[in-house]
């Protein structure tokens, strides 16, 4: 099938407008160790916003003629863009918001590669050496605004809920909205799209003008859940665990929409952290909430969080009483084995371990490394290969432990929630128990 595509040219407005030779060599090259692939598809996402489609491989595939290219010039430098999405144009020039997206990709990119990653200042294999890296990543991208109050509510949800489920995220952004506060989610569409739609009408009732609606991404995610349109500040993080870090850092309290197997691992995460013994006195502002057709996803979550996790704590104001930054998080402490990256591999996921004989944060660590293989296999281009060509990921454990994993994902399945409504879904694991 033939999808209707446009070259265009663009420059960059106000920033990142002049590259050095060493980042352009880079970008161009497309060999293992450079970066022209990593910032064509993730250019190619953005500009995917809008599309019902939540297959990074078939999004890739789908444009496989699209090309972005540098052209350098003496008063700066120009995106050449072959055969993008014809979606992402509006009589034939490029959407503003999506222009802006384009760049938020080369600024994190390069940024990323060039002052993280190449950078021996940068101790990443230390966890505090990773905060800092987020901390960094972040205020280039500039969203730490210290000047604000701490109204930055981050929200959790799936990409596939129902109707009625999105209408209820609205609703409740627009309340968040009314009452001055911006919003921060994963940026896609669904539970993530809802909460800013709403804040908008929200900030625009209330006069408010210069609204924040933060967007965090993450190469293997973007392509499947394309930024909203709505996002006015995109960031993309090297990693699901940065990305991960960077909500719990930023925010100042987090919303949890209903979801699936992608919830789960958020959900999971922040519980882990909540966990930490250094983090028993730290309160930290954590919803769960829903239209009542959400009951059952709820209630199955909260029996599977009961059986393996236990109960936290509800939090409370701390950071002015201990002298934190309203922008950034420093006190949170984040344990290394929610920071360093977990490859989804058929090995690494029979690896884990998934049993009830270790501390509590750990097994969070670990249950939360599953369910994030999980969505590689829904929706991430290399997720997606490795079950193609090894067939479904083995999730292996405690019997007890399996049964409320299996009975866990089986509802999400049920109820529709791995995918798109419409398409058959097909599990890319298999409980082993």
């Amino acid at each position: 099938m033939n999808y209707p595509v446009i070259d265009t040219q663009i420059s960059p407005e106000g920033h990142l407008e002049i590259l050095s030779k060493s980042e352009v060599a880079k970008l161009r090259d497309n060999s293992q160790g450079g970066l022209y692939r990593l910032f064509r598809n993730c250019a190619l996402a953005v500009l995917n916003s809008g599309n019902d489609l939540d297959d990074g491989k078939e999004l890739l595939e789908r444009y496989a003629s699209f090309e972005i290219n540098i052209v350098q010039r003496e008063r700066g430098i120009k995106l050449d863009i072959r055969g993008a999405p014809a979606a992402s144009f509006v009589d034939g020039k490029m959407i503003k918001g999506l222009h802006e997206h384009v760049f938020a990709v080369l600024r994190d990119v390069i940024f990323a590669n060039h002052e993280i990653v190449d950078n021996p200042l940068f101790d990443m294999s230390s966890s505090e050496g990773i905060t800092d890296a987020v901390f960094h990543i972040l205020r280039n991208a500039g969203v730490l605004t210290p000047s604000n109050q701490p109204n930055l509510v981050v929200c959790w949800g799936g990409h596939s809920i129902s109707r009625g489920e999105y209408d209820y995220t609205k609703l409740v952004g627009y309340e968040m909205g009314l009452r001055g506060m911006d919003i921060c989610t994963g940026c896609g569409p669904g539970a993530m799209k809802g909460p800013m739609k709403g804040a908008t009408i929200g900030h625009a009732k209330q006069r408010i003008r210069g609204g924040r609606y933060i967007g965090l991404s993450e190469p293997g995610i973007i392509a499947a859940e394309a930024p909203n349109p709505i996002v006015n500040d995109l960031v993309i993080l090297p990693d699901i665990e940065k990305r991960l870090e960077a909500f719990v850092r930023l925010g100042h309290g987090i919303v949890v929409f209903p979801g699936g197997a992608g919830t789960a691992e958020e959900i999971l995460y922040i519980l882990g952290i909540l966990l930490h013994p250094d983090n028993a006195d730290l309160p930290f502002p954590l919803i769960f909430t829903g239209p009542a057709s959400a009951q059952a996803y709820f209630e199955q979550i909260d029996q599977f969080i009961g059986a393996t996790l236990g109960k936290v704590a509800q939090a409370r104001e701390y950071r002015k009483d201990h002298a934190d930054a309203y922008y950034f998080n420093w006190h949170l402490k984040i344990d290394s084995e929610f920071q360093h990256p977990f490859l989804p591999t058929h090995e690494n996921l029979r690896n884990l371990s998934l049993h009830a004989n270790q501390e509590t944060h750990l097994l969070a660590a670990n249950l939360r490394r599953a369910f994030s293989a999980i969505v590689a296999g829904n929706v991430k281009e290399q997720g997606i290969r490795a079950i193609e060509e090894h067939g479904p990921f083995e999730i292996c454990g405690d019997a007890a432990l399996m049964q409320r994993m299996d009975n866990l994902l089986s509802s999400f399945v049920a109820q529709h929630r791995m995918k798109l409504p419409g398409k058959v879904y097909t599990p890319c694991y298999r409980v082993v128990k």
